[in-house]
């Protein structure tokens, strides 16, 4: 139920600030936001929490928005979800825009699983793979899982790439067993 009200408001807000054309302008502002919330818990737990009337949360909001240069539009969303009861599920919502930001780019996020850290040039062969194969361009979110033992699992949308040793390890014995 989360997802799908955070859904529901990050499609709105960008809609908004698709109207006004500054939904990435938005989406750095939401982010740069986030990025407050996470370094300053006493500014999060203030408009966080409904204990407090939602007229303090609003002015520790514009004074967070004024010194985090928030436009008007963010500013009146955030207050917008003060007034829903809604700011617990921000980061969500955070998450959720910038989906609808990538979509509306043609943008995907692939995120890779692999044995080891990446070089820079191994990371951008596997944008450029994961590019083709999908005929959209692909952001990575790279995650290091040393149990893999060696390759990478890509995983886009719902497609799923497993170049893991473990699975070609698999796919050999099951070939062998085969023939034999």
């Amino acid at each position: 139920m989360k997802g799908g009200a955070a859904h529901r408001y990050a499609k709105a807000l960008f809609g908004l600030a698709q109207d006004e054309r500054r939904h990435r302008e938005v989406r750095a502002e939401l982010e740069n936001l986030g990025s407050v919330f996470e370094g300053n818990r006493n500014a999060a737990a203030a408009l966080l929490t409904p204990m407090h009337p939602a007229d303090e949360r609003k002015a520790a909001l514009r004074a967070i928005g004024e010194a985090a240069s928030v436009s008007p539009l963010v500013q009146n969303f955030i207050a917008f979800l003060i007034d829903q009861r809604r700011l617990i599920d921000f980061a969500a919502i955070v998450e959720a825009y910038g989906e609808l930001a990538d979509a509306s780019e043609g943008m995907v996020t692939a995120e890779v699983v692999s044995a080891s850290p990446m070089d820079d040039r191994r990371k951008d062969r596997l944008r450029r793979a994961l590019s083709e194969r999908t005929g959209q361009e692909v952001r990575l979110e790279i995650e290091v899982d040393p149990t893999l033992i060696g390759g990478a699992i890509a995983k886009v949308g719902d497609l799923v790439f497993d170049g893991s040793l473990r699975t070609q390890l698999g796919q050999l014995r099951n070939t062998l067993t085969k023939s034999a």
